[in-house]
């Protein structure tokens, strides 16, 4: 066991999180039903982001997620679980979602844009 308790709890939660998203889809819900769900996840999701995201820390994630979009997802998807666990202290501001970013991003070649 490698990870923190947190670790293991948050992985739990998405372990549940899972199973019932795989329950209700299997439970034949119409598609609207499950489009009307999927809608109301990311307006949830959304507003916690607003909440705890700075305006200049959501357009640097806003861009990333052009660029690439599962790297985006996945974040956004950390944010949610760090808001949710109660482990975000005030708003992330620029500075800590490029740290946060570093963080998640796969070890591939790196490499910074040079704007001349």
């Amino acid at each position: 066991m490698s990870g923190s308790p947190d670790d293991e709890r948050l992985e739990e939660l998405r372990q549940k999180k899972m199973e019932q998203l795989q329950d209700r889809a299997e439970g034949g819900q119409g598609d609207e039903a499950q489009e009307a769900a999927q809608q109301q996840a990311e307006a949830q999701k959304n507003a916690l982001l607003r909440q705890y995201l700075t305006d200049d820390a959501r357009k640097r994630l806003n861009t990333v997620k052009m660029s690439k979009p599962q790297f985006g997802e996945q974040v956004e998807r950390q944010v949610v679980s760090l808001a949710r666990s109660g482990r975000i202290q005030g708003k992330i501001d620029d500075d800590k979602m490029k740290q946060l970013l570093k963080e998640l991003q796969p070890d591939s070649k790196s490499f910074d844009i040079q704007r001349r």
